[in-house]
C-alpha cells in the first residue's frame, strides 16, 4: 500500500471515529436498557410467585422463555451490527480478516513453489 493510500484510508478511519463512537453509545446504552428490563420482570415475575398468582415452576418457565427470546433477539443484533461494520469497512476498501488470511495462504504457496524451484535448479 503507498504511503498517500495509506494516509487517505487512516483519514477515512479519522472521519469515522465519532460515528463508531456513537454508535457504541447507543449499542451500551440499548444493552443497559435489556439488562434493566429484564432484571424488572424477573421482579415482577417472582412477586407474582411470592402473592401465590402464578406457580412457581410456571415462573421459572416463563423467566426462561424470556431469556431465550432475549438471547436471539441479542443474537440477530449482534449479526446486523456485525454486517454493517463489515459493509463499511468494504466501503472503506479496508481489507478483512478474510482477506487477509487468503492473501497469507496464497503467499505461503508461492514461497513453497519458488523453494521448489529453487531445490530443482541446484540439482
Amino acid at each position: 500500500m503507498a504511503t498517500s493510500e495509506r494516509a487517505e484510508g487512516s483519514a477515512k478511519v479519522e472521519e469515522l471515529k465519532p460515528l463508531f463512537e456513537a454508535a457504541r453509545k447507543v449499542l451500551l446504552a440499548g444493552i443497559g436498557a435489556i439488562a434493566l428490563a429484564q432484571d424488572e420482570i424477573e421482579d415482577f415475575v417472582n412477586r407474582l410467585v411470592e402473592r401465590g398468582e402464578i406457580a412457581e415452576q410456571d415462573g421459572r418457565k416463563l423467566l426462561h422463555e424470556l431469556r431465550d427470546k432475549r438471547k436471539k433477539e441479542a443474537q440477530q443484533i449482534q449479526d446486523e451490527v456485525t454486517k454493517r461494520v463489515e459493509e463499511i469497512l468494504v466501503r472503506m476498501n479496508v481489507p478483512t480478516k478474510a482477506d487477509i488470511q487468503s492473501l497469507s495462504n496464497k503467499i505461503a504457496a508461492l514461497s513453497k513453489k519458488v523453494d521448489e524451484l529453487k531445490k530443482a535448479q541446484q540439482q
